[in-house]
């Protein structure tokens, strides 16, 4: 009997559940790879290569704007992508999303430098960062669900946390391809053609992922709104207009973990080479133990918040995010590479605990016939006043004040944010999966023919 708009979804069997879960955690980390390469290039050599300058500093902020680009075009992705995820289906969307970030990467890979044809360099490394960010703007809300909606509703905190596992997945390998380029090349080596190496890469790793997710069917909870014919006809006015709660917590939530991300995975890098007088691939090392344990972590914390109260468990990890960049600075202060790297370790814990719950806790603030535009929704936006602008506030700050202090605060806000979010939003609702919730009011059920797009 096919599932009704009062029926629970059914659910897959384990290999489904475990094949969802391999699909949203790969294919994120294929495309956060991506993306890390392109951040940690824009701190090492997108500089001199694409924005040269006699001053190092205008050349850095120059390579962080390109970086501030990818999240400002995210809300584009999260408005286009997660309405055609509420209306054709998660899956196909996230095929979509694959193709383009990838394509975006490979090509950065092949651009001319300024100095072989000056300002259409930069123009169009802007550009092709514009696309990347227009991917993974789609692409984070429909991984959450990928996982998600085929697993437990009883376990979304350790589901979800697939597609929260991607990010230091993607920027484990990413770093460490090019750490593995800057040892075995020279600098000149490097600057003239080993970075290019790291984004060709990305021309296979989006090949495996698309296998990977070609195999997946629909995720359950489409599959019964779908049957049930109730498919949200203009599902980002439904969010803005019954939700707006809702998407203000999910958006304030994700503040902290951005900015504390920017700093301990890309800023780091830059700090650690001109304030400490660290090697780059030093610099690059910490943040590859870091990401590493980030990859157990995760889940770890996401399971761990099935059992106790997720906002809580989250709001604590914000405040302790908010402490220790007073710690970390005058830590590293005389260059010890040991503590350098036991302070970014002790960031990346920080954040694991707040990111494993994350996806959990952003997905269940809507309702799931708007899952994927909210959560899309949250995502992006919150990207533009967290992640986006955190390099170029860091680099700023340290350029104006020369002082570590200024960069702490900055953190210690952005958590009081993340705090506040959290005491606006919701603990779940397991019956919402169960007993999918009413129309709203002046809705009616669309036909497949009406909101199916071929």
């Amino acid at each position: 009997m096919q599932p009704t708009a009062s029926s629970a979804p059914p659910r897959a069997d384990r290999s489904g559940v475990r094949r969802a879960f391999v699909a949203s955690l790969t294919g994120t980390a294929l495309e956060w790879y991506d993306f890390a390469v392109y951040s940690a290039a824009a701190a090492l050599v997108f500089g001199d290569l694409f924005f040269p300058s006699k001053d190092p500093f205008t050349g850095t902020l120059l390579a962080f704007s390109t970086y501030a680009v990818g999240y400002v075009s995210r809300p584009l992705g999260g408005f286009v992508f997660g309405r055609l995820g509420d209306v054709i289906g998660r899956k196909k969307v996230l095929i979509a999303t694959l193709v383009l970030i990838g394509s975006a990467t490979l090509l950065i890979g092949l651009l001319p430098t300024y100095a072989t044809v000056g300002v259409a360099a930069p123009a169009a490394l802007v550009l092709l960062r514009f696309a990347q960010g227009v991917g993974v703007g789609g692409e984070w809300g429909g991984a959450v669900l990928l996982s998600s909606e085929f697993g437990d509703p009883r376990r979304r905190g350790f589901y979800a946390s697939a597609a929260q596992v991607g990010p230091p997945a993607g920027n484990l390998l990413a770093n460490g391809v090019l750490a593995a380029l800057g040892a075995l090349l020279t600098e000149d080596q490097f600057l003239s053609w080993g970075w290019r190496v790291a984004f060709l890469l990305s021309g296979a790793l989006v090949g495996f992922g698309l296998w990977v997710r070609a195999k997946l069917e629909e995720t359950p909870v489409f599959k019964a709104m779908e049957a049930a014919q109730d498919r949200p006809e203009a599902p980002v006015r439904e969010v803005f207009t019954t939700q707006p709660r809702a998407l203000t917590a999910a958006i304030l939530c994700r503040v902290a973990p951005d900015v504390l991300y920017a700093m301990f995975t890309v800023f780091v890098l830059t700090y650690a080479t001109e304030e400490l007088d660290m090697s780059r691939g030093s610099a690059l090392t910490a943040v590859l133990i870091g990401s590493s344990l980030q990859i157990v972590l995760i889940p770890l914390a996401g399971a761990l918040s099935d059992r106790v109260n997720r906002r809580w468990l989250y709001a604590g990890s914000a405040v302790a995010a908010g402490v220790w960049p007073f710690l970390f600075f005058p830590m590293v202060a005389d260059g010890s590479w040991v503590l350098l790297t036991l302070g970014v370790v002790g960031a990346l814990v920080i954040h694991s605990l707040m990111y494993g719950p994350q996806a959990a806790f952003v997905a269940e603030q809507f309702s799931p016939r708007l899952r994927y535009t909210g959560s899309s929704l949250a995502y992006t936006l919150a990207g533009i006043i967290g992640g986006a602008v955190a390099p170029l506030l860091f680099t700023a700050l340290l350029g104006t004040y020369h002082a570590w202090v200024p960069l702490a605060i900055y953190i210690a806000i952005t958590a009081a944010v993340t705090v506040a979010g959290l005491w606006l939003g919701r603990d779940p609702s397991v019956a919402e999966e169960e007993e999918p919730e009413p129309l709203p009011v002046g809705h009616t059920a669309t036909s497949s023919s009406a909101t199916t797009v071929s």
